[in-house]
C-alpha cells in the first residue's frame, strides 16, 4: 500500500513540474489564438507509396466530390446519393462554399465551369463573369470619382455578380434537381451555424480592417469590430435568407427581386452607377473549350477573358522548346535545379503574352489561334537560356483567392468548377438585409484607353479564374484546378507535367513543393523544402528566391477516371437518371492539404 501511494505521490509531482499545455487539445485561449502554429514537432510518414504523399488516393465508383471545404464536399456527395447529378452536386457543394467561405467566393462572385456530358459525349463550357455596369467608363472613374485607376474595396469594385446566373445555367442545361434541393444543405449551414477553421480564420484577421470601414460587413463578420475566436461557431441569417429567396424564386430573386433591390440600394447609396437594368440583362455564356495536346494528352480551358490560355501556351513551350535545349523533364525530375529553371522560364514567356493580349474578346482582339500554335511557341524557344533567368518581356498581373471543386457521377458526367470574389473578402462592401459580400473583380479593368482591359460599360475583365479538363482519344480523362489568383496557370502547368511527365497520381501532385513566379518583381517563390533543395542553384542562375509557404500557391482538386475495359458503356434513356449502378470504370481522386477540404466518395 504504501509503495502505491508513493508511486502516485512521485506521478503527482512529476506532473507538477512537466505541466500540461495551457492549449490541451489545441484549444485556443485569449494569450494563444492558434496554438498549433507554436507547436515544434516532425511530421509523420506514410508507411506505402511516396512517403512524402500527405493522404492517400479517394477511389470510388457511384460518385465524387472533391473541395476546399468537407462540408462542401459531404453536400456534394448528399446531393449524389439522393439521385443527383455531377452538375446538381456541384452547385450544391459550391452553393456550401459560398456561406462558410467568403473570403474567397460567395453568390456576389463570378464562376466558370467546364463540363463533361457523358449522355452527348461532348465537354462544355460556361463563362459566368459578369459585366460592367453601363455607367463604367474611363471618365466616370477619372472625372467624377478622381481616380487613376479602378478601387479595390467598395461598390465601384464590384461588377455585377455571374455566379447565380451561372448555377441557373447548369441546373437548366444538365440538372436532375433545380435550386431547392441544391441549395438545401447550404440555407441550413447559414442558419445552424459552422465551426470556423483555421485558413478563414487568418484571412478574416487578414482583412478586419476592411471589412470594419464598412457597417454591413462589421455587422455580418466581426464581433464589434473583433475577429471571431478560432473554432468558434459562425453563422449569417441574413444570407440564408437570400438563399430561400432563389429556392423559391430561381434566379430572378437575384437579378429581378428584393436581391437586385438590395444590391442596387447598396451601390449607388455608396456612390456607385449599378442599375436593375445591368442586373436584369446579364446572361451567362456558353463558349467553345479551347485546347492544346501535350504529349497525346489534350487539356481543356475555358476561353478569355480568362487567363487559362496562359496555362496552355506554357504546356505548349515545354513540349516544343524541350529538344531545342536538350532538356528531358521526366529524366531530370523535380529535384534537379534545370527541371525548375525551365519551368519558370516557360512561365515568364506565356504570362508575358498574357499581360499584353488577354481581355473580353467581346471587345478585344485576344489572338488564341495564334498564341496556342505550337509554331509560335517554337519562335520563343530562343528568349529562353538555360544558364541564365531572365527578365519578364511584360509585366502585371494581381493576386486574389477564389475555390475550385470537382465532381463526378455514376452516370460519367463529370464538372470542373471554379467561383470567386477575387480578393480576400472581395470588395469588402456587403450588401443588407442579405449578408452577401460583393466581388471587387472590377479591379483588373485599366483606365488608360490604350489598354485591352480599359473599363467599359457591359465589359468583362481579365480574369483570373480558371479550370482544367483533360481527355485521351475523345474520352474524358481528368478534372483538375488550383484556386489561387494569379498562380493558376503556372500551377495547371506544374500539375500536368507532374502527372504527365513524372507519372504522379492525382494526390501526389498537389502534395509535391511547387513554385509561383511573380511576373511584376520577377521574384521566384517556392515552397520551404523546395527551396532547401533547389534555392542556391537557381539563385546561381540569377534569379531572385524566395522560401514561402503553402499559402503562397493556392489549392488543388482533381478527379481521375479509370474506365473498366470489360465493362460496356452505359445506354442513357430517360429512365436510366434513376437507376443505381456504378460508372463503367473507378474514379480516383486527390485534394490539397494546404486547404481545409477533401475528396470523398461512394
Amino acid at each position: 500500500m504504501r509503495y502505491l501511494i508513493s508511486i502516485t505521490i512521485a506521478l503527482g509531482l512529476a506532473g507538477s513540474v512537466n505541466a500540461q499545455s495551457q492549449n490541451a487539445f489545441g484549444i485556443p485561449t485569449d494569450k494563444n489564438a492558434n496554438p498549433a502554429a507554436s507547436i515544434v514537432a516532425a511530421p509523420g510518414a506514410r508507411g506505402q507509396g511516396w512517403l512524402g504523399q500527405g493522404r492517400s488516393e479517394v477511389l470510388a465508383r457511384h460518385g465524387m466530390v472533391a473541395t476546399s471545404d468537407p462540408l462542401a464536399a459531404q453536400a456534394g456527395l448528399e446531393i449524389l446519393q439522393q439521385g443527383g447529378n455531377a452538375i446538381d452536386a456541384a452547385v450544391a457543394a459550391a452553393a456550401v462554399l459560398d456561406v462558410t467561405s467568403q473570403n474567397d467566393t460567395g453568390i456576389g462572385g463570378d464562376l466558370f465551369a467546364l463540363v463533361w456530358s457523358a449522355a452527348d459525349k461532348q465537354l462544355y463550357a460556361l463563362n459566368s463573369a459578369g459585366w460592367a455596369p453601363e455607367g463604367w467608363t474611363p471618365e466616370f472613374f477619372k472625372e467624377e470619382l478622381g481616380l487613376t485607376r479602378i478601387p479595390s474595396n467598395g461598390v465601384n469594385a464590384a461588377t455585377v455578380p455571374g455566379a447565380i446566373s451561372g448555377y441557373d445555367a447548369l441546373l437548366r442545361r444538365f440538372g436532375n434537381f433545380g435550386f431547392k434541393e441544391t441549395f438545401e444543405r447550404a440555407a441550413r449551414i447559414a442558419e445552424e451555424g459552422w465551426g470556423q477553421a483555421e485558413r478563414r480564420h487568418q484571412d478574416l484577421g487578414s482583412v478586419q480592417t476592411k471589412l470594419r470601414d464598412d457597417a454591413d460587413s462589421n455587422a455580418v463578420f466581426l464581433n464589434n469590430g473583433a475577429v471571431p475566436p478560432l473554432y468558434s461557431i459562425l453563422r449569417n441569417p441574413d444570407l440564408a435568407d437570400a438563399l430561400r429567396l432563389i429556392q423559391e424564386l430561381g434566379r430572378d430573386a437575384f437579378y429581378e427581386g428584393a436581391i437586385a433591390d438590395a444590391i442596387v440600394a447598396k451601390v449607388q447609396s455608396e456612390g456607385g452607377v449599378m442599375t436593375h437594368a445591368d442586373l436584369a440583362e446579364f446572361e451567362s455564356e456558353w463558349v467553345e473549350p479551347i485546347t492544346t495536346n501535350y504529349h497525346g494528352y489534350d487539356i481543356f480551358q475555358l476561353p478569355p477573358p480568362g487567363q487559362g490560355w496562359a496555362a496552355l501556351e506554357m504546356l505548349n513551350i515545354l513540349e516544343t522548346c524541350a529538344p531545342v535545349h536538350d532538356v528531358k523533364l521526366s529524366t531530370l525530375g523535380p529535384s534537379h535545379p534545370d527541371y525548375w529553371h525551365f519551368l519558370v522560364e516557360a512561365k515568364k514567356l506565356a504570362y508575358s503574352d498574357l499581360q499584353a493580349y488577354n481581355a473580353d474578346p467581346l471587345f478585344s482582339d485576344v489572338p488564341t489561334d495564334k498564341l496556342l500554335d505550337k509554331r509560335y511557341a517554337a519562335s520563343l524557344c530562343d528568349r529562353i537560356d538555360m544558364e541564365q533567368a531572365t527578365e519578364p518581356s511584360v509585366k502585371g498581373g494581381m493576386d486574389g483567392g477564389t475555390i475550385y471543386l470537382t465532381t463526378a457521377d455514376r452516370w460519367g458526367n463529370m464538372v470542373s468548377l471554379i467561383h470567386s470574389v477575387f480578393s480576400v473578402y472581395g470588395s469588402g462592401a456587403t450588401v443588407p438585409p442579405y449578408g452577401m459580400i460583393l466581388h471587387n473583380r472590377g479591379v483588373a479593368f485599366s483606365v488608360d484607353e490604350e489598354h485591352p482591359n480599359v473599363v467599359a460599360p457591359r465589359k468583362r475583365p481579365f480574369h483570373s479564374i480558371i479550370a482544367g479538363f483533360v481527355m485521351q482519344n475523345g474520352e474524358p480523362l481528368m478534372t483538375f484546378g488550383n484556386m489561387g489568383g494569379a498562380v493558376q496557370p503556372e500551377t495547371h502547368a506544374q500539375h500536368m507535367v507532374n502527372v504527365i511527365d513524372n507519372g504522379m497520381n492525382v494526390q501526389m501532385t498537389t502534395d509535391a513543393a511547387r513554385f509561383t513566379h511573380n511576373q511584376n518583381s520577377n521574384v521566384l517563390a517556392l515552397e520551404n523544402d523546395l527551396y532547401s533543395l533547389v534555392g542556391r542553384a537557381l539563385q546561381a542562375k540569377g534569379h531572385t528566391v524566395r522560401p514561402v509557404n503553402g499559402g503562397s500557391v493556392g489549392g488543388y482538386q482533381g478527379i481521375l477516371f479509370s474506365k473498366d475495359p470489360a465493362m460496356p458503356e452505359p445506354v442513357f434513356t430517360p429512365e436510366s437518371i434513376t437507376e443505381d449502378h456504378p460508372v463503367n470504370g473507378v474514379y480516383r481522386a486527390g485534394s490539397d492539404h494546404r486547404k481545409d477540404g477533401q475528396a470523398v466518395g461512394w
